[in-house]
């Protein structure tokens, strides 16, 4: 072997012992390598420092220490009914164990397996976590259904409250009304969608039929940084978003005004209203002057006098705990940073003790600051207010799921998720994607998430906190690129997208959580599988009862031009039109997405000469007279009636088209149902397109006085009520597992 090439197979060596894949296959079915720059680069951002053989030794003799199995983890994960393998390195047979179930039953027994195989505990019919003590070892067993809570079991849950229980009925085909948050309008609203406007769009959907509304992310962005308001961006995913607070729901519309006037806000107020889209940079800084006089009026009147007000925002505050408090901290401590000369608002430029979330000099800073962090805390305490108003008022007005949240992939590595729990987070890396069919520049998204070797070595706490935090106010949650629970493709900070590599992530364990706090929150789940996906990867989400996303653009038949027929479409996914990342029905119909990408400089030359922007556009024609065939097939457009003309899009055929697959969830989005062009969201752009800005040009209220909207609901409605056809076979698939009984019920956790 040639000596010089030893390092390099080394560092291959570690890095895939260490998660990371050495070579992937791309779009086009090719295999590349990752080459030993970008491994080494990413290793030692892992903590895994390989930039000498020794270095790699030490690396590689670390890493083995941690896998071996000869120390037992935190946390292990396992499935109800299942026998639970231990690491046999770890286990001296003989050894006593007990079981403590969070129902406070014990399980006691003796470990008998032979040296050298794996130490078996009985199956565990109770899900829950549990604590396993084997002499004075404690740990945690996390044992979850063996399926996450489903529409279907939603829809039972709802039947089962009404009055008449022994009139319940099948489930039938649900759909629901996908959002964006920001983008509601509100008389009053100061130029920003909030959760009263939220409440109203989800209490009226649900009188027209809804079950279900899909919003866009409401994590934590930063305060002090108003000009980054990306929800897929944010802060913290442990937190929530200040922005959408409407400062009337908790006081009352009369204090609202006053603390408008006393803020000097009114003219500017009204003016952020009337804009068609959102002025960030002013609105937000706006809300939070006039949220501070609130704060200021709640500190002199209801604290000082213990009112009810004030006891709850107490009893919020302990239960928010650290990760709460954290925030604050981070929060008054960015703001501070930020005022001063040159000053810093990436933290791990800050001077070293306040990097560090447990230091004394951040102590004295929170001490010192009190009155500060304490109004981050309150501005928390009236999003969870209004958020969970959201939600019970969805239910209450009679819809099985309510609100179906979203859970960004990642997080700002400069914002306060990634500062107070810096041990678990990849810190120098973005999140993003290899090259592909649709971005052959690849993608880094500027991202960070967790660390899978830090999440194994902390038992998965940080990732319990954050599936805890987003099912907290919801009935279902959306995970934003769900590939990334089996591998996240990494690139080190500096260089380009395609620069990068896949690492994997420890997928049984995740779904297992998910399917665990699925249940204990009554909330389903779905996973947007969209892009470059592994085979049996969804197969895998549909046996836990995990939901996929199909939309309409991409359904469509193998090697062929046309377009699958409902008919055809995956019953174990929820069903869309389309995303807020890709082209509304009336903007993909006139072409409107490729004018943008053109517009902004994303179209790229063709190989043949041709004009890039003429050649997409006849392939959309193309495309515009397939799925006006598909149409026509499915029985939702005229036959022997041509396409319409660009300008003229079939929305409504759109909409049926798609009400007519066998998903037991369809969710439209706002813009399809007003037959709006724009798209929220144009990937790969900044400030080009007004990502993110978008409003509804209506009040929330006066959408369900117009005609042709509650007309397009009320077909809509009708169309998923004609869908319901014979059951779906039973078995482990989601929408299977759903209509049996498919866990016993003694082994579905309590909703705590």
């Amino acid at each position: 072997m040639n000596a010089a090439r030893r390092p390099s197979e080394s560092i291959a060596s570690l890095a895939t012992r260490a998660g990371f894949e050495v070579e992937w296959q791309n779009a086009h079915q090719v295999m590349q390598r990752v080459p030993d720059t970008t491994l080494t680069a990413l290793l030692e951002r892992m903590g895994l420092l390989c930039s000498s053989a020794a270095q790699v030794r030490q690396s590689a003799s670390a890493l083995e220490a941690e896998l071996s199995g000869r120390k037992l983890p935190p946390l292990m994960t396992a499935e109800c009914g299942r026998g639970i393998a231990l690491p046999a390195a770890a286990i001296k047979s003989g050894s006593r164990y007990r079981i403590e179930l969070e129902s406070g039953a014990l399980i006691d027994g003796r470990f008998t397996a032979p040296k050298g195989e794996a130490a078996l505990l009985a199956p565990i019919d109770e899900a829950g976590y549990h604590t396993l003590v084997i002499n004075e070892h404690r740990m945690t067993l996390a044992v979850a259904p063996t399926r996450c809570y489903t529409v279907a079991d939603a829809w039972r849950t709802m039947q089962a409250t009404n009055a008449n229980r022994n009139d319940a009925k099948p489930t039938p085909p649900l759909w629901g009304i996908a959002a964006q948050i920001y983008g509601l309008r509100r008389a009053g609203d100061g130029g920003i969608g909030d959760y009263t406007a939220l409440a109203t769009l989800a209490i009226e959907s649900a009188k027209r039929g809804a079950h279900a509304l899909a919003v866009s992310p409401t994590h934590a962005m930063f305060s002090a940084l108003p000009e980054r308001f990306s929800p897929y961006a944010p802060s913290s995913r442990l937190c929530l978003n200040v922005a959408h607070i409407d400062p009337a729901a908790v006081f009352g519309a009369q204090a609202a005004r006053d603390a408008i006037e006393a803020a000097q806000a009114g003219p500017a107020w009204q003016q952020l209203e009337t804009l068609p889209l959102i002025d960030w940079p002013a609105a937000t800084p706006l809300r939070l002057k006039v949220l501070r006089v609130l704060f200021e009026h709640f500190c002199e009147h209801d604290r000082a006098q213990d009112l009810p007000r004030a006891l709850e925002f107490h009893g919020f505050c302990t239960r928010g705990g650290r990760a709460l408090e954290d925030h604050a901290r981070f929060e008054a401590l960015h703001a501070y940073q930020l005022a001063q000369p040159d000053g810093e608002g990436y933290w791990r430029k800050w001077p070293e003790p306040l990097r560090d979330p447990r230091s004394a000099e951040v102590e004295a800073f929170a001490n010192e600051h009190r009155h500060e962090v304490e109004f981050h805390l309150f501005l928390q305490w009236l999003a969870a207010k209004g958020l969970s108003h959201a939600q019970h008022a969805a239910r209450d007005a009679g819809m099985a799921v309510g609100l179906i949240a979203d859970l960004a992939v990642g997080c700002d590595s400069a914002g306060s998720h990634a500062w107070s729990y810096r041990d678990d987070m990849l810190h120098g890396v973005s999140v993003g994607a290899p090259p592909d069919l649709f971005n052959q520049a690849g993608q880094a998204w500027g991202l960070t998430t967790f660390s899978p070797r830090a999440m194994r070595n902390q038992g998965f706490a940080a990732f319990i906190d954050m599936l805890r935090t987003v099912f907290a106010h919801a009935g279902g949650v959306r995970i934003d690129h769900i590939l990334g629970l089996r591998r996240l493709w990494l690139v080190p900070e500096g260089e380009r997208a395609k620069n990068g590599a896949y690492l994997r992530y420890p997928l049984d364990d995740l779904l297992r959580l998910i399917a665990l706090e699925s249940w204990r929150h009554r909330a389903i789940v779905i996973g947007e599988d969209l892009g470059t996906v592994p085979p049996g990867f969804r197969e895998r989400l549909a046996d836990h009862g995990l939901s996929g996303i199909r939309v309409l653009w991409f359904e469509r038949m193998p090697e062929e031009d046309g377009f699958l027929p409902p008919s055809a479409w995956d019953r174990n996914a929820a069903a869309t039109t389309t995303t807020h990342d890709l082209p509304t029905v009336a903007g993909w119909w006139e072409g409107e997405d490729i004018m943008w990408r053109n517009r902004i400089g994303q179209t790229m030359p063709r190989s043949d000469g041709c004009d890039p922007v003429e050649a997409a556009q006849a392939e959309r024609a193309a495309d515009r007279e397939a799925l006006w065939r598909a149409f026509q097939q499915a029985g939702v457009a005229a036959h022997g009636v041509a396409a319409p003309p660009p300008d003229q899009a079939p929305v409504d055929e759109a909409l049926a088209f798609v009400a007519a697959t066998p998903s037991p969830l369809v969710t439209y989005p706002l813009e399809d149902l007003l037959a709006l062009e724009e798209q929220p969201n144009l990937p790969g752009s900044i400030d080009e397109h007004p990502n993110w800005r978008r409003r509804v040009m209506q009040p929330v209220d006066a959408l369900f006085e117009d005609a042709t909207f509650c007309d397009r609901l009320r077909a809509v409605d009708q169309a998923r009520a004609a869908a319901a056809g014979p059951p779906a076979p039973t078995g482990a698939s989601a929408t299977g597992a759903a209509a049996s009984s498919g866990s016993s019920a003694s082994s579905l956790p309590n909703t705590p």
